[in-house]
């Protein structure tokens, strides 16, 4: 077992009153990939600020290379071969490849830039993450997601960094851009690199890290090698309790139908004549590949995107127009954008919470100050909100707190028919387990749950049916527990509705 390349040792940073680390010893190895996990606001994000320069801790000291390690900014830390790999990547998308890459680095010669080297350097760091054949003169805004993220990998390779985290690398990429991530991964274990690799996804983490630390309310409460552990030991060590249910199950029974969509098609041919009824007290999964125009069916049942042909029915009657004529109708939104269009992060949980539904908090008129705040008061209770209270910024809370907040609007609401679009994308297993109990919650009330989601273990678990759909379409919709991982898949990439008797028949000839 090689010796750590990089040490943290009693890292502690407190804001206020708040302790974001509390004493954290991490180690990182060279030529191996070190899983960072636990819930949101765990304090992974502020260590690795403080790994990346760009905050100072209170306490404690770090060694690199057997030498110590104090960036004094995120300059330094690169300087000294650490690289982030951000979830929102940090590139100019109307620059180039090579400008992209060689910002900051840039080679000249008697003050003109020296495109012939540059191009050349930029082509070797790429070739190295087998991908020598892009275009380094392509903007990168044309590239897909998961190309963008080799290129802001490639960075990492010209700077020569030694450390190199990933940061939910894996939250917006499709699975084969996912497996090829995973290919270079192992491209920079293999010339020594140590990785550290934060994600929410525990299989992601057994199929591409050797080592992991756990961290709970800022400390370091467990490590070791992965091949030692079991998957309900990493989550009871994130949750600090025994996890009987991943995916808590509440009772329910779908009755009549309460929203209906006939045909529906968008404005720019997305959706294209979808058909669907969800019943009340039902968990109706969404899946597909990412472009298979799943968001956009939902924000054409919601009103925010335009629609070409086809009509959206709650209990029988059009509803209202837009999206403030769904919410009076009864349906409720909840974008998978969280920081864009979800939640409004400068403003408080009481504001948030409270938007679109302000009747019951006044009289007269007049709103009642005090009443948004009570009412959030009892929303954060019900979903475990962690937070000072309903006067704090959503801004200052953690993702899986955000993706909270943002679901007590629907139930502040009061609406009879929820629209979830990605609402567990980016959250810890804590979080999510709260999220499928409250659907379950809303389906034994007798409400309609539309539920997308790109994690099919999730939609088999949870759903009571699932639809998937190819291309704009809405292919296929069964009952959950006819679907398996590979005929969704299948029919998903387009091969029709393949049923699980379709996939059986085909392994046996093979086997035959």
């Amino acid at each position: 077992m090689p010796a750590p390349l990089l040490t943290m040792h009693g890292v502690s940073k407190r804001y206020g009153p708040t302790v974001a680390l509390d004493g954290v010893d991490v180690a990182a190895k060279p030529g191996r990939v070190l899983a960072l996990i636990g819930e949101n606001g765990a304090g992974k994000s502020t260590l690795m600020k403080v790994l990346a320069g760009a905050v100072r801790p209170d306490a404690g000291t770090m060694t690199f290379a057997d030498s110590p390690y104090a960036p004094n900014g995120p300059t330094a830390a690169r300087a000294a071969g650490v690289a982030m790999i951000y979830q929102e990547l940090n590139l100019a998308p109307d620059l180039s490849v090579e400008d992209n890459l060689m910002l900051g680095r840039e080679r000249s010669t008697f003050g003109l830039l020296s495109r012939t080297e540059q191009r050349r350097r930029c082509r070797a760091a790429l070739e190295k993450l087998g991908h020598g054949s892009l275009d380094v003169r392509t903007p990168v805004g044309r590239l897909p997601v998961g190309t963008r993220q080799v290129v802001e990998i490639a960075r990492a390779v010209l700077d020569e960094a030694r450390v190199v985290v990933f940061d939910e690398p894996t939250s917006s990429l499709p699975r084969k851009e996912a497996e090829a991530l995973f290919a270079v991964i192992r491209t920079l274990t293999a010339e020594g690199a140590a990785v550290i690799y934060i994600s929410h996804f525990l299989e992601e983490v057994r199929a591409i890290c050797d080592d992991y630390a756990v961290l709970r309310d800022g400390r370091a409460v467990g490590s070791g090698e992965l091949k030692d552990v079991t998957e309900p030991q990493l989550v009871s060590l994130m949750v600090g309790r025994e996890v009987d249910e991943l995916f808590p199950q509440v009772p329910h029974t779908p009755g009549e139908p309460l929203l209906t969509i006939d045909a529906l098609t968008g404005a720019d041919g997305t959706p294209r004549g979808a058909s669907l009824e969800v019943r009340r007290g039902e968990i109706l999964g969404v899946s597909g590949l990412i472009g298979a125009g799943r968001t956009e069916l939902v924000r054409a049942i919601y009103g925010l995107d335009a629609v070409r042909s086809g009509t959206v029915r709650v209990n029988a009657s059009p509803p209202g127009a837009g999206p403030r004529g769904r919410v009076r109708s009864g349906i409720g939104f909840v974008s998978e954008d969280r920081a864009g269009e979800g939640l409004m992060l400068n403003r408080t949980i009481a504001e948030n919470a409270t938007l679109g539904r302000l009747s019951p908090l006044s009289r007269g008129g007049f709103l009642n100050p005090a009443a948004p705040n009570a009412a959030a008061e009892g929303l954060i209770r019900r979903l475990g909100v962690k937070a000072r209270g309903p006067r704090q910024t959503v801004g200052e809370l953690s993702g899986g707190n955000q993706q909270k907040v943002a679901v007590s609007r629907v139930l502040h609401q009061q609406n009879d028919v929820w629209l979830l679009d990605e609402p567990t994308r980016g959250i810890d297993v804590g979080a999510k387990s709260d999220l499928y109990r409250l659907m379950g919650e809303a389906a034994a009330e007798g409400k309609a749950v539309l539920f997308v989601s790109s994690y099919l273990p999730e939609l088999l678990a949870v759903c009571d049916r699932v639809a998937v759909m190819s291309r704009g379409e809405l292919v296929a919709v069964r009952d959950a527990d006819q679907w398996t991982a590979e005929t969704a898949m299948a029919t998903a990439i387009g091969a029709g509705d393949v049923s699980p008797e379709q996939t059986a028949q085909k392994t046996a000839g093979e086997t035959s």
